[in-house]
C-alpha cells in the first residue's frame, strides 16, 4: 500500500538515533519504527488501519527484510 526511503522522513535516521538515545538505551538487535514517510490511514477517506490478514514487509537494503502477518487479537 505504501513505498518509501528513510530519505524522505521529516527526520534524519541519525537524528531520529540520536533523539531516541536521549530517552532510552539503545541495545544491539533494537528495532526502531520510524512510522511512514508516505502517508498514514488516519487521513484516508475512509479510513485505512491494519487489519488481520494484512502484511507489513520492512527491508533494509542490502541486509534483508522482515516480514509479519497481522492476526486477529
Amino acid at each position: 500500500m505504501q513505498k518509501a526511503r528513510t530519505s524522505e522522513l521529516l527526520f534524519s535516521v541519525p537524528v531520529l538515533v540520536e533523539e531516541l538515545s536521549r530517552l532510552v538505551t539503545l541495545e544491539p538487535g533494537d528495532v526502531i519504527f520510524t512510522g511512514t514517510p508516505a502517508g498514514v490511514g488516519l487521513n484516508r477517506k475512509p479510513p485505512l488501519y491494519l487489519a488481520a490478514g494484512d502484511i507489513l514487509v520492512t527491508e533494509i537494503e542490502g541486509i534483508g527484510h522482515m516480514r509479519h502477518t497481522f492476526v486477529p487479537a
